[in-house]
């Protein structure tokens, strides 16, 4: 399974697909829900918009729940991009090794970078 660059709570762009005058979510930037690692697919905060029909019943007090709920659908990783924090432009994602001190040893640890600006994600 490859390793994914993404996280939760990332700020990302769309990068492929329609475009906002055709009805389309491409430029559109939102903060990743969730990332699925075994499929490799993220879902997008306020993109990629669907509805869905759920079905009519009752809660244990007493209320209504179903009829159609607007949610979103996951997209694939490779259609998101990471949006850089200083520039608010989209980047890659690089990494850096630093030496940190825990618990008095000595650790390695791999910090993502943005490509763009050298800024820490």
């Amino acid at each position: 399974m490859a390793k994914l660059k993404l996280k939760k709570g990332d700020l990302v762009e769309v990068i492929t697909g329609r475009s906002q005058a055709n009805g389309g979510d491409r430029g559109k930037q939102g903060k990743v829900i969730s990332v699925d690692v075994e499929r490799q697919r993220v879902l997008v905060e306020g993109v990629n918009q669907v509805k869905r029909h759920t079905k009519a019943g009752t809660t244990g007090r007493g209320a209504r729940t179903g009829g159609i709920i607007t949610q979103e659908a996951s997209l694939h990783i490779s259609n998101v991009m990471l949006v850089d924090p200083e520039t608010k432009q989209r980047t890659r994602v690089g990494y850096r090794t630093e030496t940190v001190e825990r618990d008095g040893r000595e650790r390695t640890v791999r910090v993502r970078v943005a490509k763009r600006s050298g800024k820490d994600v």
